[in-house]
Order: C-alpha cells, then structure tokens, then sequence
C-alpha cells in the first residue's frame, strides 16, 4: 500500500559543487556527500522525518555497516527509539526505481540483520510503510508512525 506522500515535492537542500563532483548537504551525518538520485531521496525521507515527523535527528543513523551472514551490506536510514533500539528501517532508491518484490526483499534482508516494529521503502516519489512485527504477514499503513516513544 502506498502512502500519499511525495517526498521530493518541495525539497529544496543545501547543493554545492567541490572538485567536479555536485555535493548534497547531509544534516544527520553534518557532511557534505555526492549527490546521486538515490542520496537525493534519502536526504528528502530525513528532512521529511526531521522537520514533518518530529523524529530526533540524534536517533537517525545513516548509511551504515551491517552483517547479512557472510556479506556486509550498508542500511539507508535506521531511526531508533529512545532506548537506542532500532525502531524503523528504510530502504531508499533513485526516483526511477520502481518498489518491488526485489526492494522490499532487499529490506527484508535487513530486518533479519536490523528488527524493528518499522520498515519504510521510498523512492521519493512512492513511498510504503510497514507494521515489520510480523514478516510473514505484512501490515501497510496508510501513515508514517508517530514518533512517541
């Protein structure tokens, strides 16, 4: 189920060019990192969830390692709750990809490693949230979950 959410409508980031390369502002990670269509997304989904959710940017964590069996792999987005355990997971992708089974297996791939009663995919345009407490029987919401705990 897809939520009615366009997260690229009216985002308007910091963007600079250094060296050749187009630079997008990060505010979670405070650093500067190349833009790609899908860093353009996952900027888009924090500002969404930073300054429309109210979730704390100090329990946001970017693009980080995680160990899927034998491979290591990097998550988009993982916002924790105030325990500092992960809370929701999300997968961003370039505005052209299309969310399907392969993108959400790709998350699901994740949550084995990261559960969390969360997950979210978002192309930026397309964006899916899901009740993650039972994988086996996905529950769409048709909102972002509040962030209350």
């Amino acid at each position: 189920m897809q939520l009615s959410l366009n997260l690229l409508d009216g985002f308007s980031p910091g963007l600079k060019t250094e060296g050749g390369l187009r630079l997008i502002r990060d505010a979670v990670r405070r650093k500067w990192v190349q833009l790609t269509p899908e860093e353009y997304v996952r900027q888009a989904l924090l500002h969404y969830f930073i300054h429309r959710m109210h979730y704390p940017a100090a329990l946001i964590a970017v693009e980080k390692q995680i160990r899927y069996g034998s491979l290591i792999k990097r998550y988009d987005i993982v916002v924790y709750d105030r325990t500092h355990r992960p809370w929701l997971l999300a997968e961003c992708k370039a505005p052209g990809i299309p969310l399907q089974q392969d993108t959400l297996h790709q998350l699901l791939q994740y949550h084995s490693s990261i559960p969390c009663p969360y997950w979210l995919l978002s192309n930026g345009v397309e964006t899916c949230c899901a009740d993650a407490c039972d994988v086996h029987q996905i529950r769409w919401m048709d909102a972002l979950p509040v962030f209350a705990v």
